[in-house]
């Protein structure tokens, strides 16, 4: 067997890469594996509490076929949140990029700039959101000073303006939608920033000299030489973007619901089953679209 210093640099790089994935690997293997078969018997199967435990009854497709023909919610639900995937990690990846473009500058200030958009990431606890859901926060939204801010959205009109000026109504319903989930879309940035902003930082100052040498302008340096080098960052921001979209939302507390709450383990998980096939599909052609504008430094 050949020693170490003595691979080829590609061989080095694949096994510090598989050395780097191996704890994951042991960790699903002892943890993960047995849950993701227990459940997929279940999705398949009919569940009923014993007195000394449980026991299966085969079901086939039925518990699939009750979640997408009978069930009231569920498929409405699951297209619910692809949607708002959809519509949300674009703009999440675009708005990191900018902002990442933006504290990468140098001014004064600059590190208290960079904590503030994170803050939302550790403030994103089980705490705030309680506060942000209770009641006392729908009333001050509801208040005099919710509906002053609402009078002046509405005094605005973007919609109507940016209609008026020519732009087709797919985009404007779009873009007015990105304004109302803006709380949302700067909430969810905070870890993409950071590491757009690691990929910026690594970039080498000569290749923004060299540019400006020759008189390249700020936009051309973007394009040319920001983007592309941090390009082979984006796929990474992507999926954790939609991972992150899916990990909390109304899909996950009715499978939740009808497992615990209904005790119907063979539907909630046959949920689980569709839910996950969904992302991994998603998460298929999102990489498939983003990898082809990829570029890697070598």
């Amino acid at each position: 067997m050949k020693r170490i210093d003595q691979l080829s640099f590609e061989k080095r790089r694949r096994y510090m890469a598989m050395l780097f994935v191996l704890p994951w690997f042991i960790g699903f293997l002892l943890f993960f594996i047995a849950p993701l078969v227990t459940s997929l018997r279940f999705a398949f199967s009919e569940l009923n509490i014993t007195g000394g435990g449980y026991e299966l009854i085969g079901k086939g497709f039925d518990n699939f076929m009750f979640i997408f023909t009978v069930h009231q919610n569920f498929t409405r639900l699951l297209l619910e949140a692809a949607l708002d995937m959809i519509i949300n990690v674009p703009l999440i990846v675009l708005f990191s990029l900018f902002l990442a473009t933006l504290l990468n500058q140098k001014f004064r200030g600059r590190a208290i700039a960079r904590a503030v958009f994170f803050l939302p990431v550790i403030l994103a606890s089980s705490v705030m959101s309680s506060i942000e859901n209770s009641s006392y926060m729908a009333e001050l939204m509801a208040g005099e000073s919710g509906s002053g801010v609402m009078q002046v959205l509405q005094s605005l009109d973007l919609e109507q303006m940016m209609l008026e000026s020519g732009f087709p109504p797919t985009i404007v319903g779009y873009l007015t939608g990105a304004v109302d989930r803006i709380y949302s879309i700067i909430s969810m940035s905070g870890v993409q920033i950071l590491i757009l902003l690691a990929g910026l930082q690594s970039i080498p100052q000569s290749l923004y000299e060299a540019s400006k040498i020759e008189g390249a302008t700020g936009y051309e340096a973007f394009w040319k030489i920001t983007f592309p080098m941090v390009s082979s960052l984006i796929p990474i921001v992507v999926v954790y973007s939609i991972i992150d979209s899916f990990k909390d939302n109304e899909v996950t507390t009715l499978i939740h619901n009808v497992a615990f709450s209904n005790v119907n383990f063979g539907v909630s998980s046959a949920m689980s089953w569709a839910y996950f096939l969904m992302v991994a599909v998603i998460l298929a052609v999102s990489m498939g679209l983003v990898s082809r504008k990829v570029f890697y430094n070598n």
